[in-house]
């Protein structure tokens, strides 16, 4: 069994959680976003977080906007819906209590 599978596949299981959270309060481009999750040490590059950005957009929990740039062209920011806040703060729950258990048996090694 490869380690480095198992470690891509628990960082893409967190990945929805890491952007939306990254969202939560401001909006975004997805160099933004990127950069955020790889000063995290979130391996992610471009071709994953597009598709999960249109993803989680058609699922109704983010929107989009678009704005000019005085560096280039218009930029998408990203923004999460009342639905995507609901979703997250649904997802803080859960991710604490997966901590907590995970905390609970990994600690009787």
């Amino acid at each position: 069994m490869n380690v480095e599978n198992t470690k891509a596949q628990m960082r893409k299981g967190v990945l929805e959680y890491c952007i939306l959270s990254i969202l939560n309060g401001k909006d975004k481009y997805t160099s933004e976003i990127l950069d955020t999750l790889k000063d995290a040490r979130m391996l992610v590059v471009e071709g994953t977080i597009y598709p999960l950005l249109t993803r989680l957009k058609n699922a109704g929990l983010l929107s989009y906007r678009w704005e000019e740039s005085s560096s280039g062209p218009p930029r998408k920011y990203y923004a999460l819906t009342e639905t995507g806040i609901l979703f997250l703060k649904e997802l803080d729950t859960t991710w604490d209590e997966l901590r907590t258990a995970t905390n609970l048996v990994t600690q009787n090694k």
